[in-house]
């Protein structure tokens, strides 16, 4: 799962027993090294599917880690392109790689941002909030968003009971809230609270207009069910 330019066991257990902005700082160097990042092929799909969504002026990556999303804004957008982090670490990764970007630190359930973009990313991130958290989050990329914007989320579908993911991600869950019933300061990572029919009603409370793309290109499962969703939420031209 890791190369060896990854983090260490040792390394990694010391980012767990940390809270989320301490870990991801502690893991910035070696992030990209890792399977937590977002996978090519599913950035490219994304980016695919977006293109005949478009045409895009400025594009916000929310929660942007070391940059992947931007790969994704780059060949959409045409005017800036912005990604927010609440970690000074990922932040300092990603303005390394991506310097003609523009970067903010920000926590992601407290947005900075008022009407400037047309097009918002997000990947992997929803994780990190509780599903009670999630819709300030909608609510801070509806208020970023022009209207007629577009709130773009790639998510994994749950997988089939009968897999092997089904149980990996039931078990690391488990094991997280029992790490954070006992351990402090906590550390939000679920797999399994960011349910795509939650999502759709939590983007549809927060005014978008909901819809779900499936990203076949990027497999089934055996059951015949897609891998991988790209779930869009649009603001309306009119907004209330």
């Amino acid at each position: 799962m890791f190369s060896p330019q990854g983090p260490s066991l040792r390394e990694l257990c010391v980012q767990a027993l940390s809270s989320v902005e301490r870990g991801y700082d502690l893991l910035a160097p070696k992030f990209d090294h890792t399977p937590f990042r977002t996978s090519q092929e599913i950035l490219d799909e994304t980016a695919r599917t977006l293109t005949e969504l478009g045409p895009f002026q400025h594009g916000l990556d929310v929660c942007c880690g070391t940059g992947a999303g931007i790969f994704v804004l780059r060949s959409l957008c045409r005017g800036r392109v912005t990604g927010v982090d609440f970690s000074a670490g990922m932040l300092a990764q990603a303005r390394g790689a991506h310097p003609e970007a523009t970067w903010v630190r920000a926590d992601a359930r407290a947005l900075p941002f008022a009407a400037g973009f047309d097009l918002a990313v997000s990947s992997g991130a929803l994780g990190h909030f509780l599903p009670t958290e999630r819709s300030v989050v909608f609510e801070g990329v509806y208020r970023a968003l022009r209207p007629d914007g577009l709130f773009a989320i790639a998510v994994g579908a749950p997988p089939p009971p009968a897999s092997v993911s089904y149980w990996t991600t039931l078990g690391f869950d488990l094991v997280m809230r029992v790490r954070n019933a006992v351990w402090r300061p906590p550390f939000v990572m679920y797999y399994r609270t960011s349910r795509l029919p939650a999502i759709r009603d939590d983007l549809t409370a927060a005014g978008f207009t909901a819809a779900a793309v499936a990203l076949t290109a990027l497999g089934r499962y055996r059951d015949g069910s897609p891998r991988y969703w790209l779930i869009l939420g649009r603001k309306p031209t009119d907004p209330p």
